[in-house]
Order: C-alpha cells, then structure tokens, then sequence
C-alpha cells in the first residue's frame, strides 16, 4: 500500500480523535485564514478558501468558527498572521517525507520539526532534496461498497480523471489540480460515495518498508501530523498490506 494511500488510511482512521481534541479544526482555521488573506474572502471565486472550507466541513467544523476564520484573513477581525513554507527530510528506510506548513514563528516551527525528525532516527534535509519525488494531484476516494468498477471508471475518465486505483475498500481517483473541483462535482452528482476529496501530493516512486521500520515510519509520520505548524504529511513509504495494522 503506497505512502499517499497508507498514509491517508491511518489519518482518517485518527481523523475523528483529532477532531475532538480541536487539532483538526485548528489546522483547518489556519488554512481558511490563509487562503482568505491571499486570494479575498469569497469562496466562489477564491478556490483555495472554498477548498479549506470543504476540509473544514469535513471534519464537522462548525459554521460560526468557519465564518470567524474567513473575517479573521479577509481582514474583519484581528488574527495570528500565518506564513505558509514547506518542509523536507527523510524518514527510516530512506522513506522520502514532505510537509505543508503553516506558522506564525518560522523558526520555533523549524526546531521543532527537526526535533522531530531526529528523535524518531530520521533526517530534516535541505530544500528541494525530496519534494521533485511529488507531484501535485487531486485525489477523490470512493468508497467501493455497492460501487460498480466500470461505472467508476468510465465517470472519472469521462470527467478527466489520470487514473483510478484499487486501495482496497476504496477507489482513488486521480486528477491534475486543475480538474479536481470538476471531477469532484461529476462524480458527487453521479451518485458515488465520497470518503473524502483533496488536493494532495502523490510520489512517483515508493520505497518499500516492513517490521520495525515500518513502525518507526509511521510514527515518525504520525507524531509530525501531530505539531499545530504541520498541515498535511506526504510520504512515499510502501508497506506490505499484511503489516500495515501492526504497524
């Protein structure tokens, strides 16, 4: 199971915890208010807001914190000014590691993802050292329960899907960015099951891990998702399905 299916599986699966314990509206509050400051605080013509607003719908955000977010970039209301940078470094087993970040203190986010790194027996490398092993993508699961693979097929190619790819219970669908919210819509409309929709980064190469590096990988993954600055974690470990719940 590639990095950018695995690693979503286990997010989802702690999706939920985050969730209760406010990280993940947090995370989703920096990323409206970013995207309001940079591009207005109109989702219909500012894509990227209406992208975090749809990711902070997902995660049950409510509506009144939305809102708040949006008037705290668009510039109503007074907000923590937020800088957005990424990150780069390698895991255990040679397992390439990039990271969306979104901080107020460049430096403290820094040290402390370095930290991170080092704590866990991995390597915070220079910029550009993994991120040319990414490409940017949008990426639409399908839950497979009740969902026929022709009918999936041929309405993701019909609305300008790469490729649709088998993840188990579900079906990945791949896009460039620009057809994401197009892809999106044709396949909500057709009546399939989304499990989520995001623009992510896939890799062109996975690096396959297993026993205790597999452990240690997603660990060290897991606890970077879990620093306030760390908005996504991409990764191209490959871990053999029989292993992925032990690990």
């Amino acid at each position: 199971m590639a990095g950018h299916s695995a690693w979503k599986n286990i997010r989802h699966k702690k999706a939920a915890i985050d969730a209760k314990r406010g990280k993940a509206w947090s995370k989703c509050a920096r990323a409206i208010i970013v995207a309001a400051k940079n591009g207005g605080g109109d989702p219909e013509t500012n894509l990227t807001l209406r992208y975090a607003i749809d990711d902070a719908k997902a995660v049950n955000m409510p509506k009144d914190t939305i809102d708040k977010a949006v008037k705290k970039g668009s510039g109503e209301l007074l907000g923590v000014s937020y800088e957005s940078a990424v990150y780069e470094g390698y895991a255990p087993g040679g397992v390439a590691i990039l990271l969306d970040i979104l901080t107020d203190n460049r430096n403290r986010t820094a040290s402390d993802v370095r930290a991170i790194f080092d704590k866990i027996g991995g390597n915070m490398g220079a910029s550009g050292c993994v991120s040319y092993l990414f490409a940017n993508k949008g990426q639409v699961t399908i839950a497979k329960a009740d969902t026929d693979e022709e009918a999936v097929m041929a309405a993701a190619l019909e609305a300008g899907a790469e490729d649709v790819v088998d993840e188990g219970e579900n079906w990945s669908v791949l896009c460039e960015p620009g057809d994401f919210l197009s892809l999106r819509q044709t396949l909500e409309t057709a009546g399939f099951k989304i499990e989520s929709a995001e623009l992510t980064k896939v890799p062109s190469q996975t690096v396959t891990v297993t026993g205790e590096v597999a452990k240690k990988v997603v660990r060290l993954v897991e606890t970077l998702d879990e620093n306030d600055d760390v908005q996504k974690v991409h990764a191209n470990f490959d871990i053999p399905d029989g292993e992925l719940d032990e690990a």
